[in-house]
């Protein structure tokens, strides 16, 4: 009898004949531990995440997946979802339970007379970028190339393009999902709306997204971006010409300022190792003309410690961080949406951050005002007054003790939430968050999201993620 966990924590006994009969209808593998590519199917981003489920089945269609939705609802087995395993929370595995491991649905199919990617729901961002960039365009997705699409997208996500064309979830265009009850859907606009509405924001919460179709958009293939940093001494200047940059940027311009050690990296000289630094990081996706006079006031605070910014494919711009992020550290990070960037808290941020501020650790405020302020049909993600998001990520070693560099992160925390807008970006938030704080992610869509729930999934049978429970649970 192989033993695995409930979805209220009781313990589920499966004989070896019922998992090989499911192993047997499968078109994709079932893994036990020990089995090849065990491994990787458990391997999340961040070090902090303990849990290990006890299966793990590795869809190759949308029938695989609503078997294995039906298999765990009919034996009452704890079931999660792993796109690209990168959120910080740990929701891509059951702890103890069942995990679908999206990885060889990784699929993209571009449509560049209709502006259309088909994405599987395995695709890391690269995998759509590089795409999609082919054809000279892209969709709104995050800024770590090896982030999953899926776990982004249905939690809102931002990156450099979001300025100019919403939130990730707002350029979808339909999905296909397999809801608690192992149907196959289509959900869009006009198929299905309700759900729709609650995938874009929702996260994990409706159901398994077997495909995402994005909106698509003319960037590229080359852009301006890059880093660009000064000593921390000079930091009140750095974020003051970043207030003042962000207060009249063009939408085609995203910048964020950070603080932190600088890195260890061969572009920076060796005397700047591990030294406080502020730098400003951009991405402009207009014309080359346009970005020199755009960021006019960057390049007014002088010699920098080291410069990166210039033209570059829109592809390097998105996995530039890729190396500063690898899998495998300890991540602890809070953060609040803020509704402006008033002067008092410039000294408040700049504070917090030094220190915050370790070998591998940053605080960043990233300007995303534009497009997701004023979408009206861009489902359920909360927080639309946003204008900035602010934070600090707290980044240490396996086995390294990181006590000092928490207590610093709440520290932080605790001296910016007198300037958010009451709210915080759900993908961002960690295990120990509460329902509250969950709450707080969505604000006015909350309600809607579990009434929505209550139709879908009123087992709450998706809750290894920010769970949003039914509404009859009240």
């Amino acid at each position: 009898m192989f033993e695995v966990a409930g979805l209220e924590g009781e313990r589920v006994g499966l004989s070896a004949a019922r998992i090989e009969q499911l192993g047997a209808r499968l078109a994709g593998p079932l893994l036990t531990a020990g089995d090849e590519g065990w491994d990787e199917a458990v391997e999340v981003w961040n070090a902090m995440v303990t849990a290990r489920p006890a299966l793990v089945v590795q869809p190759v269609s949308a029938r695989d997946v609503a078997m294995v939705v039906r298999f765990a609802a009919d034996h009452g087995v704890l079931l999660s979802v792993k796109g690209g395993g990168h959120n910080i929370a740990g929701t891509a595995l059951a702890d103890g339970g069942l995990t679908l491991d999206m990885s060889r649905m990784r699929e993209v199919a571009v449509d560049p007379s209709a502006r259309l990617a088909h994405a599987g729901p395995g695709c890391l961002l690269r995998d759509v970028d590089r795409a999609t960039q082919q054809q000279g365009l892209a969709t709104v997705l995050g800024f770590v190339s090896e982030t999953g699409v899926a776990g982004l997208t249905l939690g809102g996500g931002f990156g450099y393009l979001t300025r100019r064309f919403g939130w990730a979830a707002d350029n979808l265009q339909e999905v296909e999902v397999v809801t608690a009850d192992g149907t196959i859907r289509t959900a869009s606009r006009t198929e299905n709306p309700d759900l729709f509405w609650a995938l874009r924001g929702g996260g994990g919460n409706l159901g398994v997204v077997t495909r995402f179709t994005f909106r698509l958009h003319e960037v590229g293939p080359l852009i301006t971006g890059g880093l660009a940093a000064w000593s921390a001494d000079r930091a009140d200047e750095v974020l003051k010409t970043y207030q003042e940059l962000t207060a009249s940027a063009p939408r085609e311009l995203t910048a964020a300022v950070m603080i932190r050690l600088a890195p260890p990296a061969p572009f920076v000289p060796d005397e700047w190792h591990l030294k406080p630094v502020a730098g400003l990081l951009v991405c402009h996706s207009g014309s080359a003309a346009e970005a020199e006079a755009d960021l006019a006031p960057l390049r007014a605070l002088g010699e920098p410690i080291f410069d990166l910014i210039g033209e570059k494919p829109y592809v390097a711009q998105q996995s530039m961080f890729d190396e500063m992020e690898p899998k495998g550290l300890n991540q602890y990070w809070k953060t609040e949406f803020l509704p402006g960037l008033p002067d008092e808290y410039l000294p408040t941020f700049r504070d917090a951050a030094l220190d915050v501020a370790s070998p591998l650790s940053f605080s960043v405020v990233f300007h995303i005002a534009g497009g997701l302020n004023e979408s009206d049909d861009g489902g359920a993600v909360g927080n639309r007054e946003a204008r900035f998001i602010s934070g600090f990520s707290g980044v240490w070693p396996p086995h390294a003790d990181g006590g000092r560099i928490v207590d610093a992160v709440r520290r932080g925390w605790e001296s910016i939430r007198p300037f958010s807008t009451g709210g915080n970006y759900v993908n961002f938030q960690l295990a120990e968050d509460d329902a509250d704080r969950t709450a707080a992610a969505y604000r006015a869509s909350y309600d809607g999201l579990r009434r929505v729930k209550e139709r879908y999934d009123p087992d709450n049978r998706f809750r290894v993620n920010r769970n949003i429970s039914p509404r009859k649970g009240s």
